[in-house]
């Protein structure tokens, strides 16, 4: 069987034996084919908005209005989005003063070129774009969260009489879906909300994995954030896994979320070939712009992490061409080795105690726990070794480090080309 795995801007390419070969699990998105054109699924999802008045007659009025907009970490088609919402308030309210505001999160602030790249050039330089910065002094505190945190928000997002957000849902190793609420925080929350929101007890909670919405509190920090903001409507769309637009929904921030979270896992959920995990598991961050660096390699290592044996071995594909990706996040896997120890000093953690990029490190020790990372990428070798992780430059080699790793030529193999784009579920023993 010939397999194909993104990687940055291309694919990597090899071929496993028939025999070893478990299955290829994919989005059934992959095939999908919708009735329209990008364009206009996200008008038609506008024209009916779930549970919502039209953007254009919330437009209307109003003094000071926000659309949050993702940052250069997501794929989402903004150069589709941004224009419609825009020419829907404007349709509303001529006069309005519009500001978009990039949810950074606590990520790097997103360069110029990127924002041209992002919404056009057009857009870049006639409308008024905002970065999110989570240590400006800039916030506003508006109320408590269920999880004890001060809720801290950008106060542009704070005051606006009028408060949008595009985005994309997507499967969330954490979060359950990415999308929807996730625009306010972490998008424009301040840093010490974020870190509070992604405590250590939360992040070990089992609720607070891919897929799950239900009982966990990461997700109910966020709803109760969203709603003290004001968010009042969102489009959304789901991507393929080459990030066509299939699918978008607009709306009730709330329910339209929901609706695109049932329509994504009716497609996105896969069940393990045979109810067996595999020796060995490949997979990727689904290539370009997701596989940028180390740190946001770790959502696309959960689902192979769901997918392989204890003691197996999980090859990544990831190009990394933005390095690690924080630095605290590198020098906790360069300075500890202890993988199960590492685990349970940030499942102990107090929220208020909670350090910058510990959510990843504590799931990456996680996965580092269960299975031995061969990674593939142009990461230096040695940065790699100080991730705990072994370095590799090709399909071939990583799957004959796997083979010395396991001892034998013969473990099985389960390819999950993009390890963001699925929710690995156990097969039922009808399914076996």
């Amino acid at each position: 069987m010939k397999i194909s795995i993104p990687y940055g801007k291309t694919f990597l390419r090899e071929e496993i034996p028939d025999q070893r070969l478990l299955g290829i699990l994919e989005s059934r998105l992959s095939g999908f084919e919708p009735e329209n054109a990008p364009q206009e699924l996200i008008r038609t999802a506008m024209a009916a908005p779930v549970e919502s008045p039209l953007l254009s007659e919330l437009a209307k009025d109003k003094k000071k209005i926000v659309i949050l907009a993702s940052d250069h970490t997501r794929p989402v088609p903004s150069r589709l989005i941004i224009p419609e919402m825009l020419r829907e308030i404007r349709q509303g309210n001529p006069k309005a003063d519009i500001t978009i505001l990039i949810a950074t999160g606590c990520h790097r602030g997103t360069t110029e070129d990127e924002l041209k790249m992002k919404f056009g050039e057009d857009i870049f330089r006639r409308e008024r774009i905002v970065i999110h910065d989570c240590d400006s002094s800039e916030m506003k505190e508006l109320g408590t969260l269920p999880s004890g945190q001060t809720l801290t928000l950008n106060r542009l997002a704070a005051d606006a009489d009028l408060l949008a957000a595009e985005g994309f849902i997507e499967p969330h190793f954490f979060a359950g879906f990415s999308g929807g609420r996730k625009s306010v925080l972490p998008g424009v929350a301040a840093r010490e909300v974020v870190l509070g929101n992604h405590n250590g007890a939360f992040i070990a909670h089992p609720c607070s994995r891919t897929g799950i919405l239900k009982g966990n509190r990461i997700h109910e920090d966020m709803l109760f954030a969203a709603k003290a903001a004001g968010l009042a409507y969102i489009v959304n769309v789901v991507l393929t896994p080459r990030h066509k637009v299939v699918y978008a929904v607009a709306g009730n921030p709330f329910r339209a979320h929901e609706k695109g979270c049932e329509f994504l896992r009716k497609y996105a959920s896969v069940k393990l070939p045979g109810n067996a995990e595999a020796d060995i598991v490949i997979t990727s961050n689904g290539g370009y712009p997701l596989d940028q660096n180390v740190y946001q390699s770790v959502k696309g290592m959960t689902a192979a992490e769901a997918a392989v044996k204890m003691g197996g071995v999980i090859i990544m594909a990831s190009g990394c061409a933005d390095g690690c990706g924080g630095d605290s996040f590198y020098r906790t896997f360069r300075d500890h080795k202890d993988m199960r120890a590492l685990m349970e000093t940030f499942a102990e953690t107090p929220p208020e105690k909670t350090i910058i990029d510990q959510w990843q490190s504590q799931i990456f020790a996680r996965v580092l726990s269960r299975a031995k990372v061969v990674f593939i990428s142009e990461m230096p070798d040695e940065t790699v070794r100080d991730f705990g992780m072994i370095p590799v430059h090709s399909l071939g080699e990583a799957l004959r480090t796997a083979d010395e790793i396991l001892g034998r030529e013969d473990g099985s193999v389960t390819v999950i080309p993009d390890g963001v784009g699925v929710i690995v579920e156990e097969s039922s023993e009808d399914d076996a």
